[in-house]
Formats: C-alpha cells, structure tokens, sequence
C-alpha cells in the first residue's frame, strides 16, 4: 500500500508555536465586558471631565470653552489654597507616621508573641470602618464638653485644654489622629505580610554574625522589603489625595474653612455652588496629583525589573 508523506510546508505549519492572541481565547472573551467598562466608564468619563474643565459649565455641563480661565480661577481661590496647604500638611503626616507605626506594630507581631491573631484583629478593626463612622467616633473624644478634654478635667485638672476641632490652628491635627487610628492596621497588614516573606535564614545569619535586631531591619530587612513599601506608599497617597468623608463628618471643613479639602472643595462647587466648570478643574488637579505617584511607582515596579 503507497503512503504519501506529509509536505514540508505543512509539517512546518503543524510545529509553529501557537499565535499569541488565541491564547487562553475564552478566558480573555469573559473578561471583554470588564475591560469595555473599564475604557468606557473610567477612561471616557476621566476624558470628559478633562475636557468640560476647559468650558464655563455652571449648572448643566455645555462646550461653551473659555481656556484655562477655570484653572486660573481655582489658583486664586483662597478657599482651594487653603485646601492644598492642608492636604499637603495631612498628608506628610499621614504618611511618615502610617509608615513608622504600622511597620513596628507588624515587627512586634513578627516577633511570634502570644495573642497575636488577638491583636492583629485589634489593630485592623478600624480600618473595617467607614470614615464617616471614625469620623462621628473622633469627633466625640475630641468634643471638649463630651471627651477627653471633658474626663481629664473632671479628675481635677481643670486647666487642661485639648480641643483640635475648635481650634482653627490645630484642626488639621485632630483629622490627622483619626485618620492615623483607621488607616495604620491596614499598613501593619501589608507589612506584616512582607515580614512573613523573608527568609528564616536571614534572621539565622544575624544571629550568628551578632548583629543586632534594629541593625538587622535597618540594614537588611528594610531593604529586603522595597516593593512592599512602594505598594504601602501608593495605597497610603491615594487614600490621602481622595480624603473627604473623615473632614465632612468631624468638622464640615470648619472652623470656617480651616479643615477644607480638595475633595470637598471639588463636591461643594459641583453641588453646592452648581458651578460644574469649576468643580471639574479641581477634579483633574487631583487626577494629576494621582499620576504623578502612579508614574513613579510604575517605573518601580515594572521598568527597574527591566533593568535589573
């Protein structure tokens, strides 16, 4: 019986690697519909409030473009100035000490003490919380007639005084303790994760060259834990350029407009003053506030892994 052998072209055709784009098809074809409300949704909507922050919108959003005249309003608002000032001062502390606490909370709970899963749901139970809930929760302690203030001076000390919510020279500092109660568990859950990852013969090496526990964390253990820092610092900053419900619910940006915020300022002209234009100005100023941390964790993360 004659057999034909298979032609070259085709044997080369059947060894070709596979295309790329047909490639785990029916996974990609379920995630069609997330991917198109992605682009539709937050790229198309990003995309027309930046155009509309162009326009003399008031009431209705209408083309009606007037330039950067928005922009320049917004920039000689005391009211926005005010705003940034405080954001800025938030969130330099936010920052420093979220980091600082909720990596020593996660290094003494690395450190296998008792009671630990007792302490760690202690320390992450804020963060469960709305900020509207922490906000009404913080507001009272800090109530001078209902809080600290309050107990402190019924035990006898009648000349002490701490009222941060009252005090427009302060208040910033009093958002600043509530939002450091709700947001250091979750920072000290990333970082006790990070510490979970680090190998036990690190700590073994240590050991046996002599070297101190703190010169451990400073000198290798930290470094060891880059990306879970980047990670931290990008959740942390995202979180302080969006604050909003904490402000609304402890002081209403009070007194006077000594807590504003920028979130606030751009819901209060949208809303409140019916002024859309202006509002959306505002808005893509914190969207470029969110890229500019965005870009650089991205280089990070993905082009210093090419590098490497």
């Amino acid at each position: 019986m004659r057999t034909t052998d298979t032609p070259p072209a085709l044997r080369e055709d059947s060894s070709r690697p596979p295309n790329p784009l047909f490639r785990n098809l029916t996974a990609k074809l379920a995630s069609l519909p997330m991917v198109l409300t992605a682009l539709v949704v937050f790229v198309g909507c990003t995309g027309w409030t930046i155009v509309h922050s162009f326009t003399g919108s008031k009431l209705l959003p209408k083309l009606k473009w007037v330039g950067f005249d928005q922009y320049e309003k917004l920039w000689n608002t005391r009211r926005w100035l005010v705003s940034i000032e405080n954001l800025a001062l938030y969130g330099i502390f936010s920052l420093c000490f979220t980091l600082v606490i909720g990596f020593t909370l996660a290094a003494l709970l690395d450190r296998k003490i008792r009671f630990e899963a007792a302490f760690r749901t202690i320390f992450l139970y804020p963060f469960a919380l709305s900020f509207i809930v922490t906000g009404l929760v913080w507001q009272w302690i800090l109530n001078p007639d209902l809080g600290i203030q309050s107990v402190v001076r019924s035990m006898g000390f009648t000349s002490f005084e701490f009222d941060p919510l009252y005090n427009a020279s302060i208040v910033i500092y009093g958002l600043l303790i509530a939002g450091l109660w709700q947001g250091t568990g979750f920072v000290m859950v990333i970082m006790l994760a990070g510490l979970r990852g680090i190998d036990e013969d690190v700590w073994k090496a240590a050991r046996v060259d002599g070297i101190p526990v703190w010169k451990t964390y400073v000198r290798v253990i930290i470094p060891m834990m880059r990306p879970v820092f980047i990670t931290a610092l990008v959740v942390i900053t995202s979180g302080i350029i969006k604050v909003y419900d904490l402000v609304v619910a402890m002081t209403a940006g009070g007194p006077g407009i000594a807590s504003e915020v920028p979130a606030k300022y751009v819901y209060d002209r949208m809303f409140s003053s019916q002024n859309l234009g202006q509002g959306f100005a505002a808005s893509t100023m914190m969207l470029l506030a969110v890229v500019v941390v965005l870009i650089p964790w991205a280089y990070l993360e993905f082009g210093g892994k090419k590098h490497d």
